[in-house]
């Protein structure tokens, strides 16, 4: 089973790159594991982890490269892959073990449903028994919520009022203006669909702006568009003083995060579960969007933002 691991993950990066999915890669820094985590053995394993290609996922790709090669695995990092699809067909056809994925997102986009379940913790338990039948196993959740939002800028705020989706109605259609990205545009839990379920007609697409995800915040802040898809655990919300609106009627689903590895891997390596254990409870909205900013307002790079975090969680040597 080993030799085999080995051959998948180097076959991995054949499918990616033949793909054309670019990933991070560079080095994994290691150290010694503290607490719960010290009697973790995980020598000789060859495992491989991804992420999707924004600041949020890299980071906490990063944060499972350096736990797991601390615990004395070899691993493959794929991090960096290109929306959400790429990522998931890569796990799901084993040239990926695991990543960092977030249960609306699996309800709804890789497993086609329509609507969200209501709660967190019923979201989670449904999308990991549906995944039984894809070989993956959902590991505990963390209580970060990663939704989807839109948000206006400062100076939006003071023109409109904003506080709400539902809101949206009393900008005339023809002040309206949108930047976002074109997953995002294109999801049925994406924007579209939101301003049917509000029941707020949609603009002409030459007021949609499509942009990269992390271009949306800065395009807002600037003026160039009157509303903007975000993620909601992004540290620039606050330090661009930007103003999420209120979803009352729950269209989002909920994004709480968990780590996800192939049902075949975590067999034959069952440490990956204590060894992720910690971040269930670690990882809040509020360290997120700090994790968040580390990178994205102060410019700082995703593996040195991944290690200060095990480091100052008590989970790794400094």
């Amino acid at each position: 089973m080993k030799r085999l691991l080995a051959t998948l993950a180097a076959a991995s990066t054949f499918f990616l790159a033949g793909c054309g999915l670019g990933t991070a890669g560079g080095l994994i820094p290691s150290g010694e594991l503290k607490g719960d985590l010290a009697d973790i053995d995980l020598d000789g394993a060859n495992i491989s982890i991804g992420s999707k290609n924004f600041t949020e996922q890299v980071i906490l790709g990063k944060i499972g490269a350096i736990l797991l090669e601390s615990a004395g695995a070899n691993v493959k990092d794929l991090t960096n892959i290109p929306g959400s699809t790429s990522a998931r067909q890569a796990l799901e056809v084993g040239d990926m073990d695991s990543m960092f994925e977030y249960t609306g997102t699996a309800w709804i986009t890789y497993l086609g449903n329509a609507d969200p379940v209501p709660g967190s913790q019923e979201q989670y338990e449904a999308v990991k028994e549906a995944d039984k039948d894809h070989g993956l196993t959902w590991l505990p959740p963390a209580p970060m919520n990663n939704t989807y939002a839109l948000a206006i800028s400062e100076q939006s705020h003071a023109q409109y009022g904003l506080e709400s989706l539902a809101d949206i109605k009393g900008i005339p259609t023809s002040e309206q203006t949108y930047c976002t990205d074109s997953e995002f545009l294109a999801r049925n839990d994406g924007l579209l669909t939101m301003l049917d379920s509000y029941g707020i007609e949609q603009p002409p697409r030459d007021r949609i702006r499509i942009m990269d995800s992390g271009a949306v915040y800065a395009a807002l802040n600037k003026g160039e568009c009157t509303l903007g898809s975000i993620f909601a655990t992004d540290g620039r919300i606050k330090s661009l003083n930007l103003t999420v609106l209120e979803d009352p009627e729950l269209f989002f689903p909920k994004y709480n995060l968990a780590p996800v590895v192939r049902t075949e891997v975590l067999e034959e390596y069952p440490e990956i579960k204590d060894l992720f254990a910690p971040l269930s409870e670690l990882l809040t909205d509020e360290k997120m969007q700090e994790l968040n900013a580390r990178v994205d307002v102060d410019g700082e790079d995703y593996t040195a933002v991944a290690r200060d975090f095990l480091i100052d969680e008590g989970l790794l040597e400094a």
